[in-house]
């Protein structure tokens, strides 16, 4: 295991193919409100990185500048992955007013495929299939998103991100609230999807879901306080 400590000299990083993503001291705002400060970080290719920190440590914004969506302030972000990220969302950020069902709901992921009025084709319907069985959702495929359980979301929203089929995947705190079952079975899931090629960032502030990536982003106000690999 190997950990280095924020004593870098910023704007400073070694440019390597094997990342996918590479910080050069990024600042990220919300409206007047600074959240990330100056980060320097890269993101290891086909590896499982935690991002890891208390709640408002600056990780759901950090995931935002991950995948395109949060624009820093400044910094730079360059990024190695050709795909459109997969970005899965806290359950808690899907409203229960919502009238979709399971299988609605994973189906969005075909969208980066063929927009969100575009038919779905016979492959399009295989894939999202094969998502929803692989979560153990295919009995729910017909029931309204929000008549789920929270782990039952969870699972939904898993199904999506990987319907995309991207080679670039970020989920904002996937397993926070699931019991061990849930959790040992999304990183079970993640842990595949890496060995497939993936590259999986996850976001959590619990140490012990954070325990089987091969690399740690630390966070603290918005700061990098270290990053772990092992």
């Amino acid at each position: 295991m190997r950990i280095v400590c924020n004593n870098q000299a910023p704007g400073k990083v070694i440019r390597d193919m094997s990342n996918a993503i590479e910080l050069v001291g990024v600042c990220a705002r919300h409206g007047a409100v600074a959240v990330l400060h100056d980060l320097t970080a890269a993101v290891a290719a086909q590896r499982i990185t935690a991002l890891t920190g208390p709640n408002g440590s600056g990780k759901s914004t950090l995931l935002g500048v991950l995948s395109g969506v949060h624009r820093p302030a400044s910094g730079s972000v360059r990024r190695t992955h050709a795909r459109r990220p997969a970005l899965v969302v806290q359950r808690s950020e899907v409203p229960d007013a919502l009238p979709i069902t399971v299988r609605q709901t994973v189906a969005m992921g075909r969208w980066a495929h063929r927009g969100a009025w575009g038919r779905l084709s016979r492959e399009d319907r295989a894939v999202v299939d094969r998502c929803m069985e692989r979560l153990g959702i295919t009995a729910l495929a017909d029931r309204r998103l929000s008549t789920l359980s929270g782990g039952q979301r969870q699972r939904a929203l898993l199904a999506q991100g990987l319907a995309q089929e991207s080679d670039l995947l970020l989920l904002d705190e996937p397993a926070t609230g699931l019991d061990a079952d849930a959790k040992a079975q999304i990183a079970d899931l993640l842990a595949e999807e890496c060995a497939r090629g993936v590259t999986v960032v996850h976001a959590t502030h619990e140490p012990e879901d954070a325990a089987g990536a091969h690399h740690r982003i630390a966070l603290s106000e918005g700061r990098l306080l270290a990053e772990v690999v092992r």
